[in-house]
């Protein structure tokens, strides 16, 4: 398994790396044949009267995104929980996808190593010629990624996978982006554009 380890506020000692790496090893060791790659992100809250330790782990299993977060006044606490709750999401992925609950012939989809993805092709000319950079405005961060097609079903098991409140999708039937979300009360909703 790849595994990229990020510091925020915080200096990664070796000691940091080798507890995070050994603690994810074990969370994945009954998933590997799913999880290729993993990427975590370490912070300690710049307020020191606040004393929040996060740990958040990201992982790549079969072309699904699985994403845990935890917090604790403790960063080796931070990532035995993140750890803990990593393991829980791989099982309960595992389940839902094996194969008692896909008709025969179906399975999920591959992720392609990194590799596979890269073109080969060289790039001609200089990519920053004519263009200045310029920041975001502040505040304001922009995620790019690939949006699926996928079922409301699909898109709520998704939700349950990344550990937001949220999650925009395109539906698989209209074509249109929509946002599934978790009620307060219990339950999921659904916002749609009205034409």
């Amino acid at each position: 398994m790849k595994l990229l380890i990020h510091g925020r506020n915080l200096e990664l000692t070796p000691a940091l790396r080798e507890y995070t790496q050994s603690k994810l090893e074990k969370a994945v060791q009954h998933f590997e044949d799913m999880v290729k790659e993993a990427d975590v992100h370490l912070s300690v809250a710049r307020n020191p009267r606040v004393p929040q330790q996060t740990a958040e782990v990201t992982v790549f299993a079969n072309g699904t995104i699985i994403r845990a977060q935890e917090r604790s006044e403790n960063l080796y606490a931070s990532i035995d929980l993140v750890a803990s709750k990593l393991c829980r999401q791989l099982r309960r992925y595992k389940e839902r996808h094996s194969d008692h609950h896909h008709s025969p012939g179906h399975s999920a989809s591959i992720t392609p190593t990194t590799e596979a993805v890269i073109n080969e092709s060289p790039i001609d000319g200089s990519l920053t010629d004519g263009k200045e950079a310029k920041l975001p405005d502040p505040g304001v961060r922009r995620k790019y990624f690939h949006m699926s097609p996928m079922s409301i079903d699909q898109a709520r098991h998704q939700l349950d996978l990344i550990d937001h409140d949220f999650y925009v999708f395109r539906e698989k039937d209209s074509g249109e982006l929509q946002v599934i979300y978790r009620r307060n009360h219990g339950g999921y909703g659904v916002i749609q554009a009205r034409e």
